[in-house]
């Protein structure tokens, strides 16, 4: 008997601090997902303070507060998808709701704060959260888990990596579509979030390097880039996690301490670009590169990733947008979480232990009813 489609909204917070993204999306099955609607939630600058502040020690009724507001700001994500798409609330099937990190420390914890129980209330829809947890304390990072998506839907018939640079960047490498043997996946260190971080020192009154027009008119101090790439994060063998905790303001700050203005945020871009392409050439087979996140639209970024891999791969390499093959890649880590959503309510494990570093498959998150 043919399997009713199931209507999810997939939610996703990540690192760079922008908004919140809401995917709508129908699952036929787990290998077939087709995007309804996409939109993001910006935070206002208020908001961003707040949750930059729940990242660097803020007091715990702080962060009561804050894990309040994260669920609202949420419930204002799926309301102007289903809005967007004319969607009644009462088609949907389920909520997968991320949340946002706000300490990321394994084997011990990966904590997200986000109240689901809001979400569950406003919709009447079951919502499905806490997805890190359970791969945590079955020892792994809790992370990365986009890659079960890039397996079961992005996948290709010949070997490909699919690269997201977000505030983080992070890297799966996928044998062939729908066939998690051979496939792993792992944080390769900062994506945008140094970037723009040392974007908004060098140059007060922007957000973050937009179409590279700070770093371009700087050049990277090659002095410094050599003491930071000497970070032994970047040496750690896969499976490996990181976040702000190691490469955040703090670490920004001291960047722009030891080289301001746009030589550091220039420096920022070839630590990102250079930490991607020797991770990608150690730890990968020679394949086709996929390119999503906000790096992607990042003209220093691309660019450097481009001529970094084919200085260390001796030749050419095949480098596309995400935008190319599928959809915007923007919406690509809300309907990941609107696919382990599906993946649990169904009983399926989400995490690849290979990626996660896990004793094994496990199904993920909890699931607050409507």
């Amino acid at each position: 008997m043919t399997e009713r489609p199931t209507l999810a909204v997939g939610l996703m917070s990540g690192t760079s601090l922008d908004g919140m993204d809401a995917a709508l999306v129908r699952f036929r099955d787990p290998t077939h997902a087709e995007l309804l609607g996409f939109v993001t939630r910006a935070y206002g600058e208020e908001e961003r303070a707040e949750l930059a502040s729940g990242l660097n020690g803020a007091t715990a009724p702080a962060l009561a507060r804050l894990h309040a507001h994260i669920g609202e700001w949420a419930a204002d994500a799926v309301q102007q998808v289903l809005a967007a798409a004319q969607v009644p609330a009462s088609d949907l099937d389920l909520i997968a709701f991320h949340g946002q990190t706000i300490w990321h420390e394994p084997p011990l914890v990966s904590w997200q704060l986000g109240e689901p129980a809001i979400l569950a209330e406003r919709f009447g829809v079951r919502v499905v959260h806490n997805f890190r947890s359970r791969d945590v304390a079955a020892g792994g990072q809790g992370a990365p888990l986009v890659p079960v998506a890039d397996v079961l839907l992005f996948g290709g018939t010949a070997p490909r990596v699919l690269l997201n640079i977000g505030g983080m960047a992070n890297l799966t490498y996928v044998p062939h579509q729908s066939e998690d043997a051979g496939a792993f996946a792992f944080d390769t260190g900062p994506g945008m979030a140094i970037i723009d971080a040392v974007a908004r020192a060098a140059r007060p009154g922007v957000r973050y390097d937009n179409n590279g027009e700070v770093s371009r008119g700087g050049t990277p101090d090659p002095a410094l880039l050599a003491e930071l790439m000497a970070d032994p994060y970047f040496g750690e063998p896969p499976p490996k996690s990181t976040g702000r905790e190691h490469f955040g303001d703090r670490y920004a700050a001291a960047l722009c301490e030891r080289c301001p203005g746009p030589d550091g945020v220039a420096t920022a871009v070839e630590l990102t670009v250079r930490s991607i392409a020797e991770a990608a050439v150690r730890w990968t087979p020679a394949a086709e590169l996929i390119v999503s996140g906000g790096g992607a639209r990042h003209p220093g970024v691309t660019a450097g990733l481009k001529r970094e891999l084919e200085r260390l791969r001796g030749g050419p390499v095949t480098i596309r947008q995400f935008d190319e093959l599928f959809f915007d890649g923007d919406a690509k880590e809300a309907v990941a979480f609107a696919l382990l959503g599906y993946l649990t309510v169904h009983g399926q494990p989400g995490n690849v232990p290979a990626a996660t570093g896990a004793r094994g498959p496990r199904v993920l998150g909890a699931i607050s009813p409507p």
